[in-house]
């Protein structure tokens, strides 16, 4: 969406404002329909720097998805959101969802076509 939705803006900017990650949301973006929760970017980022830190590999880069915290600890608020962030996400594939356990996606609020309010559910048979 060269112009986003203003209603899907909204619903982002709700869930930025309360740290809830139950709204299940299913996007369509270029080359793939993704399915999964909402979540506040706060979340998000610290559940990536959950799983970073805890590889080896890949600690160093834990550090970027810390959020620059205010005097009281709480990262300072967004403007209107951009990006959502989509937790315990799968890319669905035919009758297929990818990874099978879910994931974490970041998406450009831009470049969904379209959306639905609810979590897609997927055949793995």
């Amino acid at each position: 969406m060269s112009n986003p939705d203003g209603l899907l803006v909204d619903i982002a900017a709700m869930v930025e404002s309360e740290r809830s990650n139950q709204m299940p949301l299913t996007v369509v973006v270029p080359g793939a329909v993704i399915t999964g929760r909402l979540a506040p970017e706060s979340l998000w980022n610290e559940r990536v720097a959950e799983v970073l830190a805890a590889s080896e590999h890949l600690k160093p880069f834990a550090a970027l998805f810390s959020a620059p915290a205010t005097g009281d600890g709480v990262a300072p608020p967004v403007a209107r959101p951009t990006h959502l962030h989509l937790h315990v996400a799968r890319i669905l594939q035919g009758s297929y969802g990818l990874p099978h356990t879910g994931g974490m996606y970041r998406i450009a609020i831009a470049d969904i076509s379209s959306w639905t309010v609810g979590d897609l559910s997927y055949s793995d048979q």
